[in-house]
């Protein structure tokens, strides 16, 4: 059986008290820890008009992870139904 293929997904999450630079920080961070980890894939997330989650340039964020890591995948997704009419 191959080995189990683990993922993760960071949403950048501010925390009250410190700035949103600093969860950009930490997102990075974790990436590059859970590439020490053996970790396959590393998940943005895009969210936009949401008070704690400051992920809104998923683009942008890929760039500066695959800038600070050397093997571990990174991926994006995004809910977008709360911003479109049925």
């Amino acid at each position: 059986m191959p080995p189990m293929k683990l993922s993760v997904l960071d949403q950048s999450v501010a925390v009250s008290g410190r700035g949103e630079d600093a969860a950009l920080r930490n997102t990075l961070e974790l990436a590059k820890y859970c590439e020490t980890l053996g970790y396959h894939r590393f998940w943005v997330s895009e969210h936009h008009s949401h008070p704690t989650i400051v992920g809104s340039a998923a683009e942008v964020l890929m760039g500066a992870i695959t800038a600070s890591t050397r093997r571990i995948r990174i991926g994006s997704a995004g809910v977008m139904l709360p911003h479109y009419s049925a």
